[in-house]
């Protein structure tokens, strides 16, 4: 019977239902433990920002490159066009110089005397109005 009643002491013993007490905090957070989430929140907002500010200046830095590499390209582009007035101003002077030339030669060949400076004169005129329009 000995053994009866230590084993029915031990199922008493098992039965019994002893509480977890916290050890050493509250259940509600104390001042220091808010004071430490609130520090630990706002280093992680700071950290998310600081992740999209670098971000953005990638994204700003790329922008950057694109524009500056256009940039270069439109003022080469320019420069060729610049390049070609000129070469169409210059020929556009030795046509206008070899008009005069021609002129001349037709004024001095063929309206040489005073009696036909009239029709040359006519001539030299309509001739400056289609050069000069």
């Amino acid at each position: 019977m000995g053994n009866r009643l230590s084993v029915s002491a031990g199922a008493k013993a098992a039965e019994t239902v002893i509480p977890f007490a916290p050890t050493g905090r509250s259940a509600v957070p104390s001042d220091a433990d808010q004071l430490d989430l609130a520090g630990r929140t706002i280093l992680g907002l700071l950290n998310k920002a600081a992740g999209v500010a670098e971000e953005n200046s990638r994204q700003a830095l790329n922008l950057a490159q694109k524009f500056s590499q256009q940039l270069r390209a439109f003022e080469d582009r320019i420069a060729a066009l610049e390049d070609e007035v000129r070469h169409h101003q210059d020929r556009a002077d030795r046509a206008e110089q070899w008009l005069h030339r021609i002129y001349t030669e037709l004024e001095e060949r063929f309206f040489g005397s005073d009696a036909r400076r009239g029709a040359a004169e006519g001539f030299a005129r309509r001739l400056d109005e289609a050069l000069n329009g």
